[in-house]
Parts: C-alpha cells; sequence; structure tokens
C-alpha cells in the first residue's frame, strides 16, 4: 500500500547522497539526457538543482556516455565509476543499476545513510519537492519513498488494455459509472526516489517493502520520453521563468 502525504519544506540533512543514472542510449528522445532543455544539456538542470537544494553530501552521476561525463564534470557532479555495458540494455533494470552503484560506493568510499535517486527527465523539480521527499521519508518508517502526483487517468474507469485485438477494461467494476466514483489514482513520477540503501542490497524491486507516496504538483511531476514530453516541459518552464 502507498501512503501518500502532501509537500512540506523542512528537513534535516545527514550523509545524503544524490545519484543520477544517465545511460548513453533512447530510442523514443535519441541522446535524451544531453539534449538542450533551455539553454542547457537535460541532466544540467538536475545536478545543478541536486547542489543548489543543500541537501546532498555529494551528487554522482553513473553513466557509460564520455559526453554525459564530460558535461557532469563541467556541472559540479562527481563521476567516480564508469557504467558496464550489461548495465547500459535497454531492458537493464534500474533496481541491479542501484544495487551495482551502492556496492561499488561503498566499496570505493563508505556506508551512507539516504539514497536519492534523481532521473534526469524531471527537470521541473524543485528543491522544496526535495527537502520535502527527504524529510517525508526521515519523518516516517518508510523503506522507500516514491513522488507522486493525482492521475488524470484511472484503471478502474477510462483505461484499457488490448486482448487478442479487442479493447479490455483493467479492472473490471460494474458499479463505478464515472471516473469521480473511482478510488484516487497516482502516477508514479520521476521526480524521485529515496531510501536506505541496504533495502536496495536486500531486496529484488520497489515495492519488496513499505512504500511512502509523496505528493507533488502534476507540473513540476513531468516525465520527459518522447518529443511531446519535451515540448510540454519546455512550456511549463516558461511558467517559472
Amino acid at each position: 500500500k502507498i501512503i501518500t502525504k502532501k509537500s512540506s519544506s523542512k528537513c534535516i540533512m545527514k550523509n545524503n547522497i544524490a545519484f543520477i543514472f544517465a545511460r548513453s542510449g533512447s530510442k523514443e528522445l535519441p541522446n535524451k539526457n544531453i539534449k538542450v532543455f533551455k539553454g542547457k544539456p537535460l541532466i544540467a538542470h538536475t545536478i545543478e538543482i541536486a547542489n543548489a537544494s543543500k541537501m546532498f553530501d555529494q551528487v554522482i552521476v553513473f553513466t557509460d556516455s564520455q559526453k554525459v561525463r564530460d558535461i557532469a564534470l563541467k556541472y559540479n557532479a562527481l563521476v567516480p565509476f564508469d557504467r558496464p555495458s550489461n548495465l547500459s540494455k535497454d531492458d537493464t533494470s534500474e533496481w541491479l543499476c542501484w544495487q551495482y552503484v551502492i556496492n561499488k560506493y561503498q566499496e570505493q568510499f563508505d556506508t551512507f545513510k539516504v539514497f536519492f535517486s534523481m532521473p534526469c527527465t524531471s527537470p521541473l523539480r524543485s528543491i522544496e519537492d526535495i527537502k520535502g521527499m527527504i524529510q517525508f521519508y526521515e519523518s516516517n518508517e518508510y523503506d522507500l519513498v516514491l513522488g507522486i502526483t493525482k492521475s488524470s487517468r484511472s484503471p478502474y474507469f477510462n483505461m484499457v488494455h488490448k486482448e487478442n485485438d479487442e479493447l479490455q477494461k483493467i479492472i473490471k467494476m460494474d458499479k463505478i459509472n464515472r471516473r469521480q466514483d473511482s478510488p484516487i489514482c497516482y502516477d508514479v513520477t520521476t521526480v524521485g526516489y529515496v531510501c536506505n540503501p541496504k533495502y536496495i542490497i536486500e531486496n529484488k524491486n520497489l515495492f519488496s517493502g513499505r512504500v511512502g507516496g509523496f505528493e507533488l504538483p502534476k507540473d513540476r511531476s513531468i516525465d520527459i520520453d518522447d518529443d511531446v514530453d519535451f515540448t510540454i516541459a519546455e512550456s511549463l518552464y516558461k511558467t517559472y521563468e
């Protein structure tokens, strides 16, 4: 079960490490992580907000790309180890990457308290979002905290899947005739993922334990996956300028 909480800005910082996973391949939007977004490579926006938040002892980029490495170093992130080719494929599990990088970090440096994954595909996240997620995690007994935002669609009402070339409801409940009558659903954002590194090492997926959802505004939760997402994010970014 995901337990939700809305935004708050207070936070206690102690030994928090931000990790940015950025491989070179991208099918829907080629070179997505380094595509220029509002005058800077996309990944630069994530590095800058992580540093500006003052919440992290280190900001680490994990990549297989020399271009990404160069950009990361230019914008004051660390790139202490390379991402191997077997963890840079289209079907590579993000969880396996998390496990690998935590093991490498603890071998090369030391243990740490809070793991915070910050995908580069959410350039509209705010410092308040970062602080709020960490505070929510540290103030509750969750194994992992996700950023979530209320979904415009519901698997109970207006979402379907194909079965033998026919459309079928994902969840079949005859009593629900309006979206407003269905349970509130949430989209998992890529604003951030917060947890104890031990939880990642000892488990197989996000939902192996007790998961909390930190609710974020939709306009800061855009996840860039294709050209349409990119255009929407650029338009939303203008409202912050």
